[in-house]
C-alpha cells in the first residue's frame, strides 16, 4: 500500500468518526430536549408531561384569589387531596397568569396546600380556560376531559363525581 492510499485511508476513517461523533452529538441534543420539555409545572418545581399521567384520573381546579367561593372551596379541596382516590391526582391553577413568587406568596397567604400549576406561556392543559370561576374539569385516564363542574364544590360531592365517572369509565 502506498503512501497516499494509507493517506486516504486515515482521511476517510477521520470524515467518518468525524461524521459518527456529530451525529452522536445530535442524537444525545435530540433525546435530552425531548426529556427537558414537560406540560406544566407546578409550584414546588415538579414538572409533568400529560403523556406521563396517561391511565391516571387527573383534576384541575381553577381558583383566583379575587373569587370568594374559590377560596371557601380550598379547604375541602385539601380534604380530598389528603385522600386521593387510588390513580388520582389533583391540581389547582390560578386564573390570572402570576409569577412563581407572586403564586408562592399568594398560597400562603390563603393557606393553599394542594399542587399549584405555575400558569405560563409554555403551559399546556387539555381545557381551555373558563368563562367563569370556581370551575374544575376532571381528566380521564385517557387525557381527555371528561367532566365540567362550575361554582363551588365540597370533598364529598367531588369523590362521588368521581366514583360515578370512574364506574362508568369502567
Amino acid at each position: 500500500m502506498s503512501a497516499s492510499d494509507t493517506q486516504s485511508t486515515v482521511a476517510k476513517a477521520r470524515l467518518f468518526l468525524f461524521t459518527l461523533l456529530i451525529a452522536c452529538a445530535a442524537l444525545a441534543g435530540l433525546f435530552t430536549y425531548q426529556y427537558l420539555q414537560h406540560d406544566f409545572e407546578t409550584l414546588d418545581g415538579k414538572t409533568y408531561r400529560w403523556k406521563g399521567l396517561e391511565g391516571q384520573w387527573i383534576v384541575v381546579n381553577y381558583f383566583a384569589p379575587w373569587c370568594a367561593p374559590c377560596l371557601r372551596e380550598m379547604p375541602e379541596l385539601a380534604i380530598f387531596n389528603s385522600s386521593l382516590p387510588e390513580k388520582t391526582q389533583l391540581f389547582a391553577i390560578n386564573y390570572d397568569p402570576k409569577s412563581a413568587s407572586e403564586l408562592a406568596e399568594m398560597t400562603k397567604e390563603f393557606n393553599i396546600t394542594i399542587p399549584v400549576i405555575v400558569s405560563s406561556q409554555d403551559t399546556k392543559l387539555p381545557m381551555k380556560k373558563p368563562p367563569y370561576l370556581p370551575a374544575t374539569f376532571i381528566i380521564g385516564p385517557d387525557g381527555k376531559v371528561i367532566d365540567t363542574i362550575m361554582g363551588e364544590l365540597t370533598a364529598a360531592h367531588l369523590k362521588q363525581r368521581l366514583e360515578t365517572l370512574k364506574g362508568a369509565n369502567e
